[in-house]
């Protein structure tokens, strides 16, 4: 980060590709599932997220890592290079985390994620990078996490706010695929001190792809229960089990403003989903 990069305000919103956050990524339950999520965009898309060998799909925390690296590239000025440096421990302070040795494993095994899980398209993501041609990627391009040198570990002792296993310092860097649709600005803005209000991962994810239907100039946003389930994406499939599963994220959302009303019902026989946005939070930058 430059020396302008550290004086500049910290910013409260955090800007994400609007493309891929129209599309499934993250595994919103605990299932060690490793086949790959397909999805068909309305236009006849293809969209697939495939893991690498002997790895699970990225999940619950994988996602709030995402959200933590792109919210941390916004404030930084959008490096041209992609390059964003940080400490695991002040990384997972920032995303919320109690920062031991067990979450630093789960920080370094979502990052390598990251940088390993392949996004393919075919017609289904709006690149700028590519013009529009189908393509594949990862999240990040490069990942490197290095250990804290002997001399430092030595000091650790001093400070008392720190876990007992040494941290580390992490390195990565943005791919250039969604670094040219952040560019482009092709993109949708959170609200972080909304986003992490909201303890369910699930009711985060609806918060991102709610966000892409307000980018869209809609107020309110219906949709086909079956298909939100594949868009989000949820396992389960039984429309009785999906509104359990839906019913705790609608009422965080109802209670943080996001949404005004949410309701669900029939329509020629299929469920159907029906959001009316709230406002836009006052602290997106």
């Amino acid at each position: 980060m430059t020396l302008a990069a550290r004086r500049r305000p910290a910013m409260r919103g955090i800007v994400l590709d609007r493309a891929l956050e129209e599309l499934p990524l993250f595994r919103l339950s605990d299932s060690a599932d490793d086949a790959p999520v397909s999805f068909t965009t309305e236009n006849g898309g293809r969209w697939r997220v495939i893991p690498a060998p002997g790895d699970r799909l990225p999940g619950t925390f994988d996602q709030d890592v995402y959200v933590e690296l792109l919210h941390r590239y916004h404030e930084a000025g959008s490096p041209a290079d992609g390059i964003v440096s940080f400490t695991l421990h002040a990384f997972l302070r920032s995303m919320g985390r109690r920062a031991d040795g067990r979450t630093y494993e789960q920080l370094r095994a979502a990052l390598s994620r990251l940088e390993r899980t392949t996004l393919e398209s075919v017609g289904a993501y709006w690149s700028a990078a590519t013009a529009h041609a189908d393509c594949s990627f990862t999240v990040l391009s490069a990942v490197a996490v290095q250990r804290r040198r002997v001399a430092d570990r030595e000091q650790l002792h001093l400070f008392g706010n720190l876990a007992a296993g040494e941290p580390g310092d992490a390195r990565v860097t943005l791919s250039t695929t969604l670094r040219a649709n952040l560019a482009a600005r092709h993109t949708v803005t959170l609200s972080a001190s909304r986003y992490h209000a909201l303890s369910s991962p699930v009711a985060r994810r609806l918060y991102r792809i709610l966000e892409v239907a307000r980018a869209d100039g809609r107020l309110s946003w219906r949709v086909p229960l079956e298909r939100l389930a594949e868009q989000l994406p949820l396992t389960q499939r039984y429309p009785s089990h999906l509104q359990r599963v839906l019913q705790p994220a609608h009422e965080m959302l109802l209670s943080a403003g996001l949404v005004r009303d949410i309701g669900m019902r029939q329509y020629d026989r299929q469920w159907h989903v029906d959001y009316v946005l709230g406002s836009r939070p006052r602290d997106e930058a």
